[in-house]
């Protein structure tokens, strides 16, 4: 019974041709539907017009941030360009008032909380585009900086305000480019974190003036330090590092000039340009004047100067300036550096080192808030300096008796030319070597250089000077040969140089001569005679302490650098190779043609075209600049 309905059960099944299967018959014709369906959908799926896939908008930065410098640079003069002819909007205006800086704004509502925002309250501020990020046609973020410190400006379509459309507000700006920025302040409300960003909440944006280049990006950074130099602009746009540098570098000088006017010294200005190179042993630069076409030297040091201004009775006076040296350009010296020099009447030697440590360390103290400091040489090397007085304080002849082990000539005979020969056996015997001319006064101070200046690294004074290595400072009062001088050195290099002055007329022509003695041996940095300057001491000069600091060297121990072209502005740099070759000026590349001013016509001859200035209308329009 059972087999008969089971045989009954199989004849009543279909075959299903598509998988081969014996299915029952409502199976079958489920199957056979819905694949009728599914067939009838890829016919009309087929028989339909292709839907063309949406492209992905690029952003008019994000497209030229795929150009090189000089396609970007060419296409943004001429935009510029553009709108300088259209004045719409004008990308170099007038005026924009500011009446908000914004580290007092960063400061002053820092305590927003977030999604708060404080429209009555308007905020004008300035600042340099350093990203642009659009979020859709409506949205757009700003990262600006202004004096050393970073906001964000978010601009939203329905804040905008004024005639200007949101979108004509945005399409000009760029990376680099000086922005003002009307609006109010508050916190953003992100969906992804819980604490929203300190904001410039935009109702009106305006280009203020456009950068032309394209500057570096903030991931890459602007690190070629050849280029750093050169562009020092754009070093400072682009590292804040550097910033801080020329910040700290000010803020000493404030604090040096602060701190001998309450000690009522008188600040002065001495000449540049002197017919004699006097004041320091150091090798001159030369210029002329046409007019009187005399040669004329810059100076090197305003010692001379200010010793005459004591002698005409301004007891205590200083000068922070420039000076000039034609020597060599290294790690620690550049041609024209700053110092500080002060002179003080009924002072010594000695009143000057308590003057010195007070000024040093106290000067420290302010700027770094310790007087413990780090300093990391070229090769790696850390020096761990501590400011704080008193100093060590060492002789130089028993110093350097100690380290050659043998005892020197007394004091009164290391101008001769006995000492000469012990000096240069000495030389050979410690392996130091010494250029010519070999004078005393050049084999001593290599000697110093060798075996005492390298143990200096907190800061110390070295004393005991032989006469003939100083001419203008006054010999020893205990100790014949010598002169009361010292020299301050801190992590190896010098940077103060001071002494007892010399007031006696007869010894200085003395010493004078020795320097011209020298000279005549071919030491290009001997002094020569000033008789201007003998003549003073005369006149009477009263006993006077005096005093020298290189402000460069303390900026780069203060501010952890090995290199002096690091705390210059702009430091002396060798001629660039192809310097600007193949590159157009602004205005070649959107064609602008100089106009011809007053007073300057244009060459006639056949030579290349030339500019000729009328001389005597120009001389004329000077005179009245100068001279209203």
């Amino acid at each position: 019974m059972a087999e008969a309905e089971g045989a009954e059960q199989i004849a009543n099944l279909h075959l299903d041709e598509v998988t081969g299967e014996k299915v029952s018959k409502s199976e079958l014709k489920k199957r056979q539907k819905q694949r009728l369906q599914e067939e009838k959908k890829r016919d009309k799926a087929a028989a339909a017009p292709s839907k063309p896939k949406p492209e992905k908008v690029v952003s008019a930065e994000d497209e030229e941030s795929l150009l090189t410098p000089n396609q970007y640079y060419e296409i943004r003069c001429r935009k510029i360009q553009q709108l300088r002819q259209s004045k719409a909007p004008n990308p170099y205006p007038h005026k924009f008032k500011v009446t908000t800086d914004l580290r007092e704004f960063l400061k002053q509502y820092d305590s927003i909380k977030t999604g708060e925002h404080l429209k009555d309250v308007e905020v004008r501020l300035g600042g340099r585009i350093y990203t642009k990020r659009a979020s859709g046609p409506k949205l757009v973020f700003y990262d600006i900086r202004a004096e050393g410190v970073k906001a964000q400006v978010m601009c939203q379509a329905q804040e905008a305000a004024g005639e200007v459309p949101f979108e004509q507000q945005h399409e000009h700006l760029r990376r680099g480019d000086i922005i003002g920025i009307i609006g109010y302040p508050g916190r953003t409300a992100p969906r992804n974190r819980p604490e929203g960003e300190l904001s410039i909440f935009a109702k009106g944006v305006i280009l203020l003036t456009p950068c032309l280049h394209q500057i570096p990006s903030e991931h890459y950074g602007f690190k070629d330090q050849e280029q750093r130099y050169r562009q020092r602009y754009l070093d400072l746009i682009m590292n804040d590092q550097s910033r801080n540098v020329f910040l700290t570098r000010s803020k000493m000088i404030t604090y040096i000039r602060r701190y001998f006017d309450e000690k009522e010294f008188v600040e002065v200005e001495t000449p540049m340009m002197n017919a004699i190179a006097g004041g320091a042993t150091a090798k001159p630069f030369v210029t002329h004047h046409n007019e009187l076409d005399m040669n004329l030297f810059m100076r090197v040091a305003p010692e001379l100067y200010l010793k005459m201004l004591i002698v005409g009775g301004l007891e205590r006076v200083y000068e922070l300036g420039r000076q000039f040296r034609n020597e060599g350009i290294d790690l620690t010296h550049n041609p024209e550096f700053t110092t500080c020099e002060f002179y003080m009447a009924y002072a010594d030697v000695y009143d000057i080192m308590d003057i010195t440590e007070d000024l040093v360390s106290g000067l420290v103290k302010h700027v770094t808030g310790s007087y413990q400091t780090n300093f990391y040489t070229q090769t790696g090397e850390e020096y761990r300096v501590n400011w704080e007085k008193p100093w060590k304080r060492i002789d130089m002849i028993d110093a350097l008796e100690e380290a050659c082990g043998e005892k020197f000539p007394p004091g009164e005979d290391l101008h001769t030319t006995a000492t000469n020969d012990f000096l240069k056996r000495m030389l050979k015997k410690m392996n130091v070597e010494c250029t010519p001319p070999q004078t005393n006064a050049r084999m001593l101070d290599k000697l110093v250089g060798e075996f005492i200046e390298e143990t200096c690294i907190n800061p110390t004074f070295i004393t005991g000077h032989p006469q003939m290595m100083s001419p203008l400072a006054k010999y020893h009062r205990d100790r014949p040969g010598l002169c009361e001088r010292f020299e301050a050195f801190v992590c190896k290099k010098e940077i103060v140089n001071a002494y007892t002055e010399l007031n006696d007329p007869f010894d200085q022509r003395l010493r004078f001569e020795e320097q011209a003695r020298q000279k005549d041996q071919g030491d290009d940095e001997a002094q020569m005679i000033d008789e201007n300057f003998c003549t003073s001491l005369e006149f009477g000069l009263p006993p006077t302490g005096g005093w020298g600091m290189g402000i460069d060297r303390l900026v780069m121990f203060l501010t952890n650098h090995y290199s002096i072209k690091e705390v210059l502005a702009f430091p002396f740099m060798k001629d660039e190779v192809n310097q600007g070759k193949g590159k157009k000026p602004a205005a070649e590349v959107v064609g602008i043609k100089p106009e011809v001013e007053e007073g300057i016509r244009e060459s006639t001859s056949t030579a290349p075209k030339s500019i000729v200035v009328d001389h005597e209308l120009y001389s004329a329009q000077v005179a009245h600049v100068r001279h209203p």
